[in-house]
């Protein structure tokens, strides 16, 4: 790559570095608000179409409260079909059936935000890193070449702010 300065390519491999590490941590904590959802609901699944949780002796948790403030629903199952359940004393100890409790304003949810908050601040420095260098280094190939890695890198950003944009608790 002849006539390239070299700080040209430097920028670059640093902003995509920015810009994997950023991957990484979204990857990360998808994964880790994934896991942790799945802690306190194993075994049962939700149906989203029906707004609905099924257990593992394919009974139904049906919605029995729930409050738009707190982002929070609760789902139960009926009472007489978990206290004749084999599997009571395994799922709950509860004698109005086993409950469900969903709030999406939890902690995981605090750290999928946070997590789509960091990875769009490494991604903006990268871009900041792309647009100084674009205007500092001479020579129509390095320009073109900054100039298609921050128009990625715009794509990503706007739909990382979207995405963080609507995990967003509303007030």
């Amino acid at each position: 790559m002849a006539g390239v300065p070299i700080e040209s390519l430097l920028m670059l491999a640093y902003a995509i570095s920015l810009a994997l590490i950023a991957c990484f941590l979204e990857w990360i904590g998808g994964h880790a608000h994934r896991r942790s959802l799945g802690v306190s609901t194993t075994g049962f699944t939700y149906h989203a179409d029906r707004d609905v949780w099924t257990c593992p002796r394919d009974q139904h948790l049906f919605r029995v409260f729930s409050n738009p403030g707190k982002r929070t629903a609760t789902y139960r199952a009926s009472a007489s079909v978990c206290n004749s359940c084999p599997s009571k004393p395994a799922c709950t100890d509860s004698s109005e059936g086993r409950e469900i409790e969903r709030n999406t304003n939890d902690v995981q949810h605090g750290m999928k935000t946070f997590h789509h908050a960091v990875s769009l601040t490494l991604l903006v420095l990268a871009s900041l890193i792309l647009v100084v260098e674009l205007f500092r280094t001479g020579g129509f190939y390095p320009r073109i070449v900054l100039a298609a890695t921050l128009s990625a890198f715009c794509l990503v950003i706007q739909r990382q702010a979207v995405k963080l944009s609507q995990s967003a608790p509303t007030s």
